[in-house]
């Protein structure tokens, strides 16, 4: 039986914007190259292996840093460092720049955790699926550093929208 409805795209907009997300930096590092950028599209994906998932725009630049390091950081900002994801959301030309306002250091796989964050955890690619406009990377968490415990930052809480 085939599908004929067509796509309410105020209704569609409206309530995939009600999917709650949280606000990270995934941090990339290829060479003496860093980059990282603000991710919204996150969640956990199983408890063991300890898998997380994350959606990139495939037409970014860290989205190839990632497909061929196969790795990847997600840094968990506080409820308050709404300022510190704004250094990160806004579209920049050069790699590495960001992280001139944000003090970090490289973790054990070599990827940027933010001094400031309240932690973060480095990630092995082992799964993606590339449809539409962003690719989903699962990766399994292979080391964490907490830096403090508090309430993370949630994208409804700083007025921005992405997605829908």
């Amino acid at each position: 039986m085939a599908l004929n409805a067509a796509l309410n795209a105020e209704a569609k907009k409206t309530l995939l914007r009600k999917i709650p997300h949280g606000v990270f930096i995934c941090g990339v590092a290829e060479g003496d190259e860093v980059n990282g950028f603000t991710a919204s599209w996150v969640t956990q994906g199983s408890f063991e292996p300890p898998l997380v998932v994350m959606a990139v725009r495939a037409d970014s630049t860290s989205n190839g840093i990632i497909q061929r390091t196969k790795k990847f950081s997600l840094n968990v900002l506080a409820a308050d460092q709404k300022d510190l994801a704004a250094v990160f959301f806004k579209p920049q030309k050069a790699m590495g720049g960001r992280f001139d306002a944000a003090p970090f250091s490289l973790g054990e796989l070599g990827l940027p955790i933010l001094d400031n964050a309240l932690g973060a955890v480095e990630c092995e690619l082992v799964g993606q699926v590339a449809h539409g406009d962003h690719t989903v990377f699962v990766g399994e968490v292979k080391t964490a550093t907490l830096h403090r415990d508090g309430a993370a930052l949630e994208l409804g809480s700083t007025g921005w929208q992405y997605g829908g």
